[in-house]
């Protein structure tokens, strides 16, 4: 229970469990629209309100967890991830499409802070790999689930879909909480000596930021910005896939190796990276990466339509060089802002999200709507990546943060 790799693979099983909650929704946009006849707008802003309670919530649950520990918090994200899910099975109106995605959105958010935490706070010398393993479950967990998925839709309907999954993920996270811990003073002990084989290539700030603290650098506004940027463009393909393939023609069989492929490069994606990062810094990663997703997201645009080969091609390069945020960004706020309070501290980078996801969501589908094609959405993405890169670079050359009392000194000092 005490070992820290027993305690990773735990959280990383959670996290496989909420997968299906962002990256398997496209399956069921097209069943529920001819189901229901509402337009593609009013179901993804479904989709945006799951993402927007999923990470607007997280910076009251983060410092819930910092204090109180994930046991107790992840075992009632169990129950509202199952009720949420399994929920939509039995919704008619738009308000309750809204409301149960919602609900499942705030159980997601307390299996992702509790489990990123507790990879920042049980491996402080491999925050990057660490954060990959445990954001790539949430990236690829999905891939075991979405031909399962995908076939219970064919044969049965999405109803029965959302039902048979939500009840199976929600007591699977129920089980995985009661295992799940910090670290407590006995890691401590050997906390010093683990920080020694740090990456020298890794900026490493010795100071403990609280929430409070950190809200008062300039480093995490900047961190902030480049996260918006960043995550639109990922999730206008996580939220948009399904109608993508409707509109260009491509088969259920080819969407459904495309999702299934993709979540696999999604979770590669943050370990590669993360490991990368662990060797070559964080800020020097996030500008390959960044920019390298600013060409896949125009890939898919510009040949996506050619076939579904293409189509799968051009969604795996994009994630592979997408997930990365999610293992890039908690670690830097770890190296950052320190371990102590890195549950609260990320949760409210982690918001960021939930505003990038209202581009990529309703507003793209809005403009699809409103224009009749993908091409504003995927190039403006595009160039936000683009943009984000290069700020990663400008984030490389500005110092590590201090805190206020530290910066008072140095004025005195002056």
């Amino acid at each position: 229970m005490r070992n820290r790799w027993f305690q990773l693979a735990a959280a990383l099983v959670a996290m496989i469990m909420i997968a299906n909650l962002q990256y398997a929704w496209t399956l069921f946009v097209e069943p529920i629209r001819q189901s229901t006849g509402w337009k593609l707008s009013d179901i993804q802003w479904g989709f945006t309100l799951f993402i927007i309670f999923e990470t607007w919530i997280m910076p009251l649950e983060g410092w819930l967890i910092d204090r109180m520990g994930p046991r107790i918090f992840t075992t009632i994200a169990g129950v509202l991830c199952g009720v949420g899910w399994s929920s939509l099975a039995f919704t008619t109106e738009r308000w309750q499409l809204y409301a149960s995605y919602a609900m499942a959105g705030v159980g997601a958010a307390f299996v992702y802070s509790g489990s990123i935490a507790s990879a920042l706070k049980w491996f402080p010398d491999r925050r990057g790999l660490a954060a990959g393993i445990i954001a790539g479950g949430f990236g690829a967990g999905s891939a075991l689930f979405i031909p399962l998925i995908a076939a219970i839709i064919h044969a049965h309907g999405y109803r029965t879909a959302f039902l048979v999954t939500g009840i199976g993920q929600g007591l699977v996270i129920m089980a995985v909480a009661q295992i799940l811990r910090h670290p407590g003073l006995e890691f401590a002990r050997t906390h010093a000596a683990i920080r020694k084989s740090v990456s020298s290539r890794t900026r490493r700030n010795p100071a403990q930021f609280s929430t409070v603290e950190m809200l008062h650098t300039p480093q995490f506004y900047l961190l902030y910005l480049m996260f918006v940027l960043m995550a639109t463009g990922g999730l206008l393909v996580t939220a948009q896939a399904g109608p993508l393939a409707r509109e260009w023609g491509i088969s259920r069989t080819a969407l459904t190796a495309a999702l299934a492929f993709d979540r696999i490069a999604n979770g590669a994606s943050r370990v590669t990276w993360g490991w990368i990062s662990d060797h070559i810094g964080r800020e020097t990663t996030m500008s390959i990466a960044f920019m390298l997703q600013a060409a896949c997201l125009f890939s898919v645009l510009a040949v996506g339509p050619w076939s579904g080969t293409m189509f799968t091609v051009t969604l795996v390069l994009t994630f592979f060089t997408w997930g990365e945020v999610f293992s890039l960004f908690p670690s830097l706020v770890g190296d950052y802002f320190g371990a102590n309070h890195s549950s609260s501290n990320y949760s409210f980078l982690y918001s960021a999200k939930g505003v990038a996801s209202i581009i990529g969501g309703g507003l793209a589908a809005v403009l699809f709507e409103k224009f009749g094609s993908w091409s504003a959405a995927f190039y403006g993405s595009a160039m936000l990546a683009l943009i984000s890169g290069l700020l990663a670079l400008v984030l490389k050359r500005v110092p590590l943060p201090l805190k206020a009392t530290v910066k008072e000194q140095a004025t005195y000092a002056n």
